[in-house]
């Protein structure tokens, strides 16, 4: 047979939108002739309120998840400790994308709670027609696979950077019914996804249950995360884990997670922090699982996939092995919570991110499971951020905050059985969540029923 790409194909003159062989023999998107197909130029018109990023001010910085995951603020950070000074604002109603994530389907409507954020160049932000298009409805468009495969072709770069181009990007051609039955249209995702959203909610009051829980059980009493402030600090000297005025403003006590009924130890006292990890007895061939930061799930706290990898390979990585706790120390992994106990590693051994700190249990003082719900708990992670080292971007938490981080210590059959309690509880949290996501699927695909021809 003779093979596609050496057949002649017919394109109409009034499709070609990008004179890219690659992207005309790849970019055919099969929408239902019934609708008229327009340019998506004709109704978003990019928007450059530019800003300049001032140190004393406070501001608003977003995320778009991927797959029509949505628009969500990210965090709230003074002008100082932002780098890119010259920056982009956003506000309520526009459509946003991320030019890199496009071929992952970022994209997202602008909501009330991130109007006036600020994006840095790359994400762009359009100003939408509401006479012609509902933003919803578009933002539904280019969650399909389709055109996720468009924005693939329209996209030039590296492996890791592919940048969506923005003239091929407002040339595509959409299918846009009359207003009325985008409205229709969208409303009718909206009901099949209530479900999902249901799912959603219950599992967030579930993993909010999950920090109560621990504090009622430990008897630790509720404590804000330290904060830098102006004017005087006073610190109870029995409070002292760490000397140095620096450290001791940006939270060097033990009050953070203080238990009145267990006893309170570092976790140095009780865990090797970045142990050394001999793998001497491999030979160089022998296998080893990988695991970069993108392989640890920040949803689940769990380890998503293991990579072949040898130990030839590993110099330069971070090295664990099996049984050990891994934690993001990084912005902004470390505040998502990339952590996890590592588990069915080839030859009992593993290497990845050097953005891992390391947590072992050799001094069977602890119960591994227990100290890792510890660290995944939001006020430790808040509390770390008031740690960080190194510039804006690449941010740090220090190994010494982890060495000197006090936590409550319960008998270990108490740890276990707190352990157990809580992994049940993250399953349920799983199982929820993985039921709105199949609910969320199964709502765009009755849309796409209705958009491409079948």
């Amino acid at each position: 047979m003779e093979s596609k790409r050496n057949m002649i194909q017919p394109i109409l003159f009034n499709q070609l939108v990008n004179w890219s062989v690659q992207y005309l023999l790849k970019s055919k998107v099969k929408y239902n002739q019934e609708y008229d197909l327009v340019n998506i130029g004709d109704f978003l018109t990019r928007n450059k309120t530019a800003v300049s990023i001032e140190d004393h001010k406070y501001y608003k910085r977003v995320t778009i998840k991927v797959r029509n995951g949505g628009v969500f603020l990210r965090d709230t950070e003074i002008g100082k400790n932002i780098g890119t000074k010259n920056q982009f604002l956003i506000k309520k109603g526009q459509f946003l994308l991320s030019k890199i994530d496009a071929r992952n389907g970022a994209f997202g409507v602008v909501p009330e709670e991130v109007n006036g954020a600020i994006i840095t160049g790359n994400f762009w932000t359009f100003d939408v027609d509401y006479s012609k298009i509902n933003p919803h409805f578009l933002a539904l468009i280019t969650t399909t696979p389709e055109f996720i495969s468009f924005c693939e072709n329209a996209s030039n770069g590296t492996t890791n950077r592919h940048y969506l181009q923005e003239s091929s990007f407002l040339e595509q051609l959409i299918p846009l019914p009359p207003l009325e039955e985008q409205n229709s249209l969208v409303s009718s995702y909206k009901g099949k996804l209530a479900l999902a959203i249901d799912q959603i909610r219950r599992a967030k009051e579930l993993e909010h249950s999950i920090e109560n829980y621990l504090f009622e059980v430990l008897k630790i009493t509720k404590a804000r995360a330290n904060r830098r402030g102006k004017g005087l600090t006073i610190i109870k000297f029995h409070s002292l884990n760490l000397w140095g005025a620096d450290k001791l403003l940006r939270g060097g006590n033990n009050s953070l997670l203080f238990s009145n009924k267990y006893a309170n130890k570092k976790i140095s006292e009780i865990a090797d922090v970045n142990p050394r990890t001999d793998i001497t007895k491999l030979k160089d061939s022998d296998q080893m699982s990988f695991i970069p930061m993108e392989c640890v799930s920040d949803d689940f706290g769990e380890v998503i996939e293991l990579r072949a990898g040898i130990k030839q390979t590993s110099k330069g990585y971070t090295k664990f092995q099996e049984g050990d706790l891994i934690w993001a120390r990084i912005t902004p992994c470390m505040q998502n919570g990339k952590s996890a106990i590592v588990k069915n590693l080839k030859n009992g051994f593993g290497y990845g991110s050097t953005e891992f700190h390391v947590i072992r249990n050799s001094k069977n003082n602890i119960d591994l499971e227990y100290l890792y719900h510890i660290l995944r708990l939001n006020i430790v992670l808040q509390d770390a951020v008031n740690h960080f080292t190194g510039s804006a971007g690449q941010q740090r938490v220090p190994k010494s905050y982890l060495e000197n981080l006090m936590i409550p210590v319960p008998p270990l059959r108490i740890q276990k059985e707190v352990s157990k309690n809580l992994f049940e509880i993250k399953e349920e949290i799983k199982k929820l969540n993985t039921q709105a996501e199949k609910n969320k699927q199964e709502a765009l695909v009755e849309f796409e029923k209705q958009i491409f021809e079948q």
